[in-house]
């Protein structure tokens, strides 16, 4: 009886913290979308407002007219389907071969892979720029996405998968007359849905979000992504907040509808991801 009332307690005590953690979470949310609705005075003024004195409508119109969204949304949906379509085409092989295949030295390339992980994403940033600059691809659509075509990540956490799918499975595919490609994408991949998924949605919500690397590459609005893009609305000695804001609410509506629509899928992805 007492152990029935510890456990109680116990998941009682952790549903208070992870709701209080949920409202923190929310706080900027609430934020951006109240400022979104206030006048530029209001989001400046001191004592400072949390509530708009009135709804202010007028911040969504001049965010889409001071900002080429079309061209922005176009951009950031290239470059997130190219950013999410190549990790799982090409990561998915090689983790294949490193899981399934054995070669000579495939233990050294793997963990050279692992040593990618290890360094900061901005050390690549210099070499990557100077190779694209030589291939003419500096301030165009393709140096969004061309670098992120395969993930080291993606390699790690697919390879762990296909370690914990028995053998026997390659093996009577080989003996069906099966080559490796047809191995892994008839009787491998399907059992990997998961981590197929996890890795959609991370390299998704990667790109989606992503401001460093599309800001050094492009310059031109019409190259820009979301992220660059809403960047522009800073000034440098005065910032609208409420066109910022409003800015900031339709570059993640996208990402709100995906969620809505995947949300089992989004959930069941972490979760594996986290398990692995």
């Amino acid at each position: 009886m007492n152990s029935q009332y510890n456990t109680y307690k116990t998941n009682y005590i952790a549903q208070i913290i992870l709701i209080i953690g949920s409202l923190i979470m929310l706080v900027p949310f609430a934020w951006m979308i109240l400022t979104a609705f206030k006048t530029v005075t209001e989001t400046t003024q001191i004592p400072f407002k949390y509530l708009p004195s009135h709804l202010n409508l007028k911040s969504f119109p001049n965010a889409w007219h001071a900002l080429p969204f079309t061209h922005l949304y176009m951009n950031t949906l290239i470059a997130a389907f190219f950013r999410t379509v190549g990790p799982l085409i090409f990561s998915s092989m090689a983790a294949y071969a490193f899981a399934k295949i054995v070669f000579p030295g495939k233990n050294v390339l793997f963990f050279l892979i692992l040593s990618v992980m290890l360094v900061p994403n901005p050390v690549f940033y210099t070499p990557q720029y100077f190779i694209l600059n030589k291939l003419h691809l500096i301030n165009t659509i393709p140096a969004l996405f061309i670098t992120g075509l395969v993930s080291p990540f993606a390699v790690f956490l697919l390879r762990q998968f296909f370690l914990g799918l028995p053998k026997e499975l390659e093996e009577a595919a080989i003996l069906d007359g099966c080559n490796h490609y047809q191995t892994l994408r008839l009787v491998l991949l399907p059992l990997v849905t998961p981590a197929l998924a996890a890795v959609a949605i991370i390299h998704t919500l990667w790109t989606w979000n992503e401001f460093t690397w599309p800001f050094i590459v492009n310059s031109s609005p019409d190259k820009l992504t979301l992220a660059t893009g809403l960047r522009s609305l800073v000034g440098q000695f005065q910032t609208d907040y409420p066109t910022l804001m409003a800015g900031a609410i339709m570059a993640i509506i996208p990402m709100l509808i995906v969620f809505i629509l995947f949300q089992k899928r989004f959930i069941e992805g972490v979760a594996f991801t986290g398990l692995k």
